[in-house]
């Protein structure tokens, strides 16, 4: 049998872009290494920071074309996945400023307060410079979603396979041809979405054609839940999403950034930003690492009074970024490729999905941001 489309990678930019492709009428093949809602890669957990709180407009743009496709999503299964309790920008005033004046510029409501202000308001949260609280974001339920996502694309048509790891991948002069287990899989086209797997899969056949991917550094990364003091102070209002864009050190060293968001029936996760080690991706152990842990811990002691800093639940997940941190949605002959969305892809799942579906049926380019180089 031959598809138009086979799809690699179940996370939630494959499960997105096989939902959008078989709601296109296309005939799709979604592929999985690991069983169906598996840990081993960037999508899995309760929860996602979702928020429009960008710099750059084409990412705020973004984001509200993925709000109306969580909602969609919603309206389809019935159930809760996008849950809007606020998201918090604070710290570095020029960093925090050039948020709020794109948001501004895109007519997204916000409100600005005072360190003294926000903390009175957020008690469980320490700030120094002045808020910015935009009650349009929130966290998406992550697992919900994926599941979510999978389920619509089986109601749509799509075929899905888990722990069918690929073997291979062969460009022909008619399409591709996908080897899975000794099985060669035909297709017009294919979408390589398996997030930090997808530069092996294909990262040398894209530089032969002369569109190389960029960089794409894997690292293991360790946020933690950590428990509420006041079991009543686990709901929507005392805990918005944050991002902390921390201010230089005394030796003018910038700190890494910090995200934050309420797990329900998990506690508060916090997170350090893109702080791992490098790490093959089949080969991480997931060992928690003691230093980090301590860390973020201490962090946490300072920032988060409403919290237990002494009582985390360690978590270990996978980014796969690029030096600039924008993503990869570009294709080449029949191939479609898809990476660097570790850190900040997850609340863009439905857009991504319909950009990458338009790719590979129709050629249609994404942003130029995201698009591979053509070398002569």
């Amino acid at each position: 049998m031959s598809y138009d489309q086979i799809v690699i990678g179940a996370g939630v930019v494959g499960a997105a872009t096989a939902h959008a492709l078989a709601e296109a009428g296309a005939s799709v093949l979604l592929l999985e290494a690991f069983e169906r809602g598996h840990d081993r890669g960037s999508s899995h957990g309760g929860s996602r920071i979702f928020r429009h709180g960008y710099a750059e407009q084409d990412y705020i743009e973004l984001s509200l074309r993925a709000r109306d496709g969580w909602r969609a999503l919603e309206t389809a299964t019935g159930g809760s996945i996008l849950q809007l309790n606020g998201a918090i920008d604070h710290g570095d005033p020029e960093s925090v400023g050039a948020v709020e004046a794109a948001l501004g510029r895109a007519g997204i409501p916000t409100e600005h307060l005072t360190a003294a202000e926000a903390a009175a308001r957020w008690p469980g949260l320490h700030f120094e410079t002045d808020v910015l609280f935009a009650p349009s974001g929130g966290r998406l339920l992550a697992d919900v979603a994926i599941e979510a996502l999978l389920t619509e694309a089986e109601r749509a048509g799509a075929e899905l396979r888990f722990e069918s790891p690929v073997d291979g991948i062969e460009v022909t002069d008619g399409g591709v041809v996908v080897s899975v287990a000794g099985q060669r899989l035909e297709a017009a086209g294919v979408v390589i979405a398996a997030g930090s797997w997808t530069p092996g899969l294909i990262g040398d056949w894209l530089a032969a054609q002369g569109s190389p991917l960029p960089p794409v550094r894997v690292t293991e990364e360790q946020p933690a839940h950590f428990p509420p003091l006041q079991p009543d102070s686990a709901d929507d209002s005392a805990w918005p999403s944050f991002v902390h864009h921390r201010l230089p050190d005394a030796n003018g060293v910038r700190p890494p950034g910090v995200y934050g968001l309420l797990t329900p029936g998990e506690g508060v996760k916090v997170g350090l930003h893109g702080t791992g080690p490098t790490v093959d991706p089949a080969r991480r152990d997931r060992t928690i690492d003691p230093n980090r842990l301590a860390d973020l811990t201490a962090y946490v002691a300072e920032w988060l009074p409403g919290v237990d800093a002494t009582a985390p639940t360690p978590i270990s997940c996978l980014y796969d970024n690029t030096d600039t941190e924008d993503f990869v949605l570009d294709r080449v002959g029949p191939v479609t490729v898809a990476t660097g969305f570790s850190g900040h892809g997850f609340k863009f799942g439905p857009a991504l999905g319909d950009i990458l579906a338009g790719l590979a049926l129709h050629g249609t380019p994404a942003a130029a941001r995201f698009r591979l180089p053509r070398n002569a």
